[in-house]
């Protein structure tokens, strides 16, 4: 990830030089505004503490309070969560929600902690960052290995410490504590969103078109589901032990009952390929949905897709982005095609804040009006400024924010 708050760097500095900004604007938004480190002592199931260490980033707050996850997971680090924080920001710039971006982290393993131990560190973590966080300040939300109980008890903890009932201090909550319906299928919904926009623009119905997705936990298997609905072929998956392929379309239901809580499923066939050759099938759209620089120099000259929607967060580094982009490939970028999520978590703020709580299908249809609109204001600049979509973007994402600052009188 280290690699990965670099080229962020190295675009937000091409976007705001685009659009017209200098080195005084560059310098400010390159970097979080506020970076937490925090030391969670958490008493252990065996009666032993053991101390974790946790971040939390707000890149900027100028157009209003920060927004975004927190992971627990043993690879966390300070720059992947100050990168993040910064493509927090972009997503709700692209989606025009009135946040800056921010992301929060603890270097853990929740597969080798018990249900307890994990309650412990998360009411641990609200406690250590307890200051900076708040529905008018940083909202937080579920991210790699979080989930809606966790949410919970971080709501009620945080609950505790400021004596009144907060439910917009949180989103990702279950239902019943004033969580959002169709949050936990955002993302997914909003990429596939994407892929109905990107076909549209190639002239490729989505009946029909054949898909690959890497990747199959929460983001991965719902697409699958939601593709497979919609009459696509989804003819190539993968998780973490391999991939699977059938030309003619996989039996996405059956894979879906077989796999696991965390994602696995290809261990049970004995025919699989590789996660490589997975990349490389010939397909109209490929989904990387897993994790970091996927799509790489070494292998974008052999991508045999028409169109890259990325789900996951920076799967292509900046060098295959220009390969791809002069091979006439069309490329969905991350902080574009995965602002679902923050988009639906917006969406059970602002419910939390009024008291006032929507169906599912008022929520969809609002969903897809801001993707679309976010789609084609990002494809408009990648045509009008000739630029690649990925800095289009990236002009799209932080334009709000840098006129937020420059209207506050801080640059």
């Amino acid at each position: 990830m280290n690699d990965v708050l670099h080229s962020t760097q190295v675009v937000i500095e091409q976007a705001l030089r685009r659009l017209g900004y200098g080195d005084d604007m560059i310098e400010l938004l390159k970097e979080p505004i506020r970076l937490l480190t925090v030391r969670i002592p958490v008493r252990m199931d065996d009666g032993t503490t053991k101390v974790f260490t946790g971040y939390r980033s707000q890149h900027n707050d100028a157009v209003g309070p920060t927004k975004g996850g927190v992971r627990f997971h043993p690879a966390v680090t300070e720059k992947e969560v100050k990168a993040l924080s910064i493509w927090m920001s972009l997503k709700c710039g692209i989606a025009d929600l009135p946040y800056g971006g921010g992301k929060g982290g603890v270097i853990c393993d929740p597969r080798k902690m018990s249900f307890r131990e994990l309650e412990r560190l998360s009411r641990g973590y609200v406690r250590a960052v307890s200051q900076i966080v708040g529905p008018t300040k940083d909202i937080p939300a579920p991210d790699v290995m979080t989930n809606s109980q966790i949410m919970a008890w971080m709501l009620d903890e945080y609950s505790r410490i400021r004596e009144f009932d907060s439910p917009g201090f949180i989103t990702g909550k279950p239902i019943v504590l004033g969580g959002s319906k169709g949050r936990e299928t955002a993302t997914a919904r909003g990429v596939v969103i994407m892929i109905h926009e990107a076909l549209r623009l190639k002239g490729i119905p989505l009946e029909g078109a054949r898909i690959v997705i890497q990747g199959f936990g929460n983001a991965g298997s719902y697409l699958a589901k939601f593709l497979h609905e919609s009459g696509a072929a989804v003819i190539g998956i993968s998780d973490v032990n391999g991939a699977l392929y059938n030309k003619e379309g996989l039996d996405i239901p059956h894979l879906l009952d077989r796999r696991d809580s965390f994602g696995n499923v290809t261990n049970l066939f004995p025919k699989t390929i590789t996660n490589e050759e997975l990349l490389e099938l010939p397909c109209d759209v490929l989904v990387p949905a897993a994790i970091e620089n996927q799509i790489t120099e070494a292998n974008a000259a052999r991508i045999g897709a028409s169109i890259i929607v990325e789900a996951a967060n920076g799967p292509t580094t900046l060098e295959a982005t220009r390969i791809v982009t002069e091979r006439g490939i069309l490329l969905v970028p991350d902080v574009l095609a995965s602002a679902g999520g923050v988009i639906v978590s917006y969406f059970e703020w602002v419910q939390n804040n009024q008291g006032y709580y929507w169906d599912e299908s008022e929520i969809d249809n609002k969903l897809k009006l801001m993707m679309i609109r976010g789609f084609e204001n990002v494809y408009e600049i990648h045509q009008t400024r000739k630029v690649d979509m990925r800095l289009a973007a990236y002009m799209s994402g932080v334009r709000k924010m840098a006129e937020a600052v420059r209207f506050r009188g801080w640059v």
